[in-house]
């Protein structure tokens, strides 16, 4: 059972409601971070290679919050995780506004990273519980909201780049958003999570064939998300050309159509299948970089971002959905199995970017990501029934 008492439809309501909140606050505040990467990294006057360099304390601490993450899920529920996850990362933030040296940043990278480990597996395990009480395919909306959140944060930060407000000072502006709006909420999520009576709930236990493939296709794509995060702006800048105040504009497009698809994720896997989604959205992201690639001009680029949006939009949820449905492990365990092999690949592609792109150029870097993409397609076959995992 996965709570002890009856819930009525508006109960369930409720708490998909509130944890809706949840993803946007997530969202919110690494696209904040993201939207600023360009300033951060030329008030530091960082090379392509030096910033690649520096960016990798970010998975460092995705790797370290991997080995508590999800057995502090398991062991006090997501609930309470989620709650002081929640308050951590947007502070986080502030560390990175006022690091001005490159250690400072490199530590506050750091502390980003795991903060932002906690906050992502707590908000999934809660996805997976809230999704079983609905009985249907629910998980891409809460990723859309996470999507619309970093629209917003693109937004405001295109917003705040204009009005020459500084990093420390932008960030200080969303820890105050997401304070309110984590406060208000937090009393409402689903209290208990499904049971993990007879699963495996511990990090280190081996991870079924299943689960390994389900954190490949979450690599494969977001290696792709990642590369869009942190270099869409650069590129912009430096490849495209774009004048100062469309700097963004690959960005905010690419924001826009992962938020887009993953509202109409849950209808298209219910009508197409898992498997179909995933090949398509494969050749999606492939052809969205190497049309960005071969047409380094504003529109063309522009579509071509908007291309990788709509590819990746479905990838990320769908897995994580699959995972928290595993027979063998709890959930909180698979999910953080999961979505650290895909982290991998959404925050060390960003510094492999920077590096062969210091070699080759960008237009290089963005080729090999894009060969990279076309693993979802090509992993998409492997995918068992449920209940062989």
């Amino acid at each position: 059972m996965l709570v002890s008492f009856p819930l009525s439809i508006p109960t369930t309501r409720v708490y998909r409601i509130a944890l809706s909140v949840f993803y946007f606050v997530l969202g919110l505040t690494f696209s904040s971070w993201a939207s600023r990467i360009p300033d951060i990294k030329d008030a530091l006057h960082l090379s392509n290679a030096a910033f690649g360099g520096v960016l990798f304390a970010l998975p460092m601490g995705q790797i370290t919050g991997l080995f508590v993450s999800g057995n502090l899920v398991t062991k006090h529920g997501s609930k309470t995780i989620l709650s002081v996850a929640s308050m951590l990362y947007p502070a986080a933030l502030l560390l990175l506004g006022l690091a001005n040296s490159t250690p400072l940043l490199i530590g506050s990278l750091y502390l980003f990273g795991i903060c932002g480990n906690l906050y992502n597996i707590s908000v999934n395990t809660q996805a997976v519980g809230v999704e079983r009480l609905y009985g249907r395919s629910i998980m891409a909306s809460f990723h859309g909201l996470w999507s619309l959140a970093g629209f917003v944060g693109g937004s405001i930060g295109a917003l705040m780049i204009g009005n020459q407000l500084s990093p420390f000072k932008h960030f200080c502006i969303i820890y105050g958003i997401a304070f309110i709006l984590v406060m208000v909420t937090r009393r409402f999520l689903l209290p208990q999570d499904a049971s993990t009576d007879k699963k495996q709930t511990s990090i280190f236990t081996k991870p079924s064939k299943a689960i390994v493939i389900f954190g490949a296709i979450a690599f494969a794509c977001m290696i792709c998300e990642g590369t869009m995060f942190d270099w869409s702006g650069v590129y912009f800048e430096k490849v495209v050309e774009a004048p100062t105040q469309l700097s963004r504009l690959g960005f905010i497009s690419f924001m826009a159509a992962m938020a887009t698809g993953r509202f109409i994720a849950d209808f298209m896997i219910t009508k197409f299948g898992v498997k179909l989604v995933l090949r398509t959205s494969g050749l999606v992201i492939m052809t969205g970089l190497l049309s960005a690639v071969c047409f380094p001009q504003l529109i063309p680029s522009t579509i071509g971002f908007l291309l990788v949006g709509f590819g990746v939009s479905s990838v990320v949820p769908l897995v994580y959905s699959l995972a928290g449905k595993s027979q063998k492990i709890a959930p909180g365990v698979a999910l953080s199995m999961v979505s650290s092999i895909g982290f991998l690949g959404f925050l060390m592609g960003p510094p492999v970017i920077g590096f062969i792109s210091q070699a080759y150029g960008l237009r290089v870097a963005f080729s090999l990501i894009a060969v990279l993409g076309l693993g979802t397609t090509l992993l998409s076959g492997k995918i068992k029934k449920q209940g062989e995992y």
